[in-house]
């Protein structure tokens, strides 16, 4: 398809729902997240339906948030790459992503928020978060074969990006575990239906836990994994083991916990 970057052009609907269509088979053969594939379609729908210059829809953008604008830009970048095979050449003057600290809580704030259910199944939500540092979508498809007692570990198999990774598994977790009856297979968190839990259930389940623990942050999923390696940095796990636990591919993505672990702040005001 003879295509310049720069050009613009209005696409009819067969067209449009024709390249959506290979767009999403580019972003299947790269097995990219299901989130990020999801954003990209929108926002290429939008430009398709625009009739706009890949820079004129850009500026579209200038009023919303830098991770927005850089979800748009990359969504182009890759729509022309990939699916029109012309080469993006469209500059852009990213913004880079503010240092924005991650919020964390007390270890007597997750127990408080453990303590707070008598589901098991959303205590173990809870635990899985802080206790091993899973995403939400790891817990959400957690499997009992995914549990190594023998081991004391967890074999995450559908860990973010296709990587499989190995954590720990804590003693509370195991305490947990048993109490709700070891199965060999199928999903651990799964609903009186039958389903497994979705995002929004977790999400409801920790934000009722925190309202319950009479915390007044605003805890998301998200947030006990923060926990979980601030806690361990500020208890002298090497930054390394971190970084393995959480499934970083880059390290600088992990080093965030350092501005917040306050293990060497606590030495600074000894010295006053």
């Amino acid at each position: 398809m003879n295509y310049m970057a720069g050009d613009s052009k209005i696409y009819s609907p067969e067209e449009r729902y024709k390249l959506i269509g290979k767009l999403i088979e580019e972003i299947k053969l790269r097995r990219y997240s299901f989130q990020t594939g999801k954003s990209y379609i929108s926002i290429i729908k939008d430009f398709l339906a625009s009739g706009k210059t890949p820079r004129e829809f850009l500026l579209l953008y200038t009023t919303k948030s830098k991770s927005t604008m850089r979800s748009a830009y990359f969504a182009l970048k890759f729509f022309h790459e990939n699916v029109l095979n012309a080469k993006f050449e469209e500059k852009v003057p990213l913004a880079r992503k503010s240092l924005k600290l991650p919020l964390v809580l007390s270890k007597d704030e997750v127990i408080k928020m453990v303590d707070s259910k008598d589901n098991l199944k959303h205590k173990l939500v809870i635990m899985f978060l802080y206790y091993a540092g899973l995403r939400l979508d790891e817990v959400r498809n957690i499997s009992w074969p995914d549990i190594d007692l023998d081991r004391e570990i967890i074999h995450l198999k559908t860990a973010k990006g296709d990587k499989e990774r190995v954590v720990f598994l804590h003693k509370k977790l195991i305490e947990t575990l048993r109490m709700l009856g070891m199965k060999e297979a199928g999903p651990i968190l799964i609903s009186q239906r039958d389903e497994k839990y979705n995002k929004r259930t977790i999400q409801q389940i920790i934000k009722s836990a925190s309202k319950k623990a009479g915390i007044k942050k605003n805890v998301t999923p998200h947030t006990l994994r923060h926990s979980f390696a601030t806690h361990l940095l500020e208890s002298g796990a090497d930054i390394r083991y971190i970084q393995q636990l959480l499934g970083h591919k880059d390290l600088k993505t992990t080093q965030i916990y350092t501005h917040v672990a306050n293990k060497d702040i606590k030495k600074l005001a000894n010295l006053l």
